[in-house]
């Protein structure tokens, strides 16, 4: 393949769906303390899925700088790269990039991980962790290519296509969700954007949500640095659903170009026969299409509809919107050092991680 990359200033970081390949992102990820890095990628038009007319196909890919110990760090790329080359190419395109990246990376970098967006080439397949790496790796020259101990990001989703009208995306809901939807509003839910002065109330709510579901809780700063970073084609607002002026529910939701994103949410255990989580979700869909908005992107839900996995209830609760299941490919790391590389995978397969996506 024919890959080639130049560093650039994060701000220039090209308009993307994904918010987390945005200039926007790389903000609140400075805020957050961490460095990010970021390049113009160049790819030959024939070694990717599409194949515009053009030659050659310009894109970038934002890397955030994670430490991992005091001299050593990892080059998490999330939900990157965008492009997406074509199926039997795509371990040659990420071994290449990689050592592309390796020139322009500090040398305390020990891999890559690339928390891939792009949708499951063994979909349909009970393929096997080895025969998954193993077909990866096909054809590349390395073979480092390594699927990682956990996703950092969601790898499987629900997107909405938000082109139609409102009332053929309420058609296309489960009638229990529509029939909620219209229960919330009938209750009186009102759905309104709010600003920073309401972030200590949607703390609270989730706190109490991360220790009803046992959810591992971030701290406050955590969500502060939503505030602040400008991005022309990107941005984070708090929505807040409110019961006779109390608050019962809250999420942030994103936009990035054409997509909207349910980032964070946050629920009351208190009043839940007020059905607020529907009626945010809809004042949700109905902020995005007035943003102009094609998709949006519901970010989490299990794999299947198997109710003995973590996140069936998500599953189960986002299904009832209407929208269409997407599986991605997840987490796969590139080592630079072999040997620090599985020092790491080792620590990771016994704790809880090392940092916050």
């Amino acid at each position: 393949m024919n890959v080639s990359v130049q560093e650039k200033e994060p701000a220039y970081l090209y308009d993307t769906p994904l918010l987390h390949q945005s200039s926007f992102w790389s903000q609140v990820k400075q805020k957050q303390g961490f460095e990010t890095r970021a390049f113009d990628v160049k790819v030959r038009s024939e070694d990717l899925q599409g194949s515009p007319a053009s030659a050659y196909v310009l894109d970038d890919v934002l890397v955030q700088l994670v430490p991992v110990n005091r001299e050593q760090t990892i080059g998490y790329v999330p939900y990157g790269p965008v492009l997406s080359p074509q199926e039997d190419r795509m371990g040659l395109f990420l071994e290449e990039l990689s050592m592309n990246l390796q020139e322009k990376l500090p040398g305390h970098c020990i891999l890559l991980r690339y928390d891939l967006p792009w949708r499951t080439i063994w979909e349909d397949e009970d393929l096997s962790l080895p025969l998954q790496n193993l077909r990866l790796n096909w054809g590349t020259s390395r073979r480092s290519l390594h699927k990682s101990v956990s996703n950092q990001l969601p790898s499987d989703t629900m997107l909405i296509d938000l082109r139609p009208s409102e009332e053929e995306i309420l058609a296309r809901m489960h009638h229990k969700t529509r029939y909620n939807i219209n229960l919330a509003l009938r209750k009186g839910v009102e759905v309104r954007q709010v600003g920073h002065d309401h972030l200590d109330t949607f703390y609270d709510l989730y706190r109490e949500t991360c220790e009803r579901n046992r959810i591992n809780l971030h701290d406050r700063s955590f969500f502060d640095s939503l505030y602040g970073p400008t991005d022309e084609s990107a941005g984070v607002v708090l929505l807040m659903a409110f019961h006779d002026g109390v608050p019962l529910s809250a999420m942030f939701l994103s936009r990035s170009k054409n997509r909207a994103t349910y980032l964070y949410g946050a629920s009351s255990s208190q009043m839940r026969n007020t059905m607020s989580t529907y009626a945010l979700q809809w004042g949700a869909i109905t902020m995005a299409k007035s943003w102009k908005c094609s998709e949006y992107d519901l970010f989490g839900v299990s794999p299947s509809e198997d109710r003995d996995h973590p996140m069936s209830g998500l599953y189960s609760f986002k299904k009832g919107f209407g929208g269409s299941l997407l599986h991605r490919m997840g987490c796969w790391d590139f080592a630079y050092n072999a040997e620090d590389a599985q020092n790491l995978f080792a620590y990771e397969m016994v704790g809880e991680g090392y940092h916050q996506s």
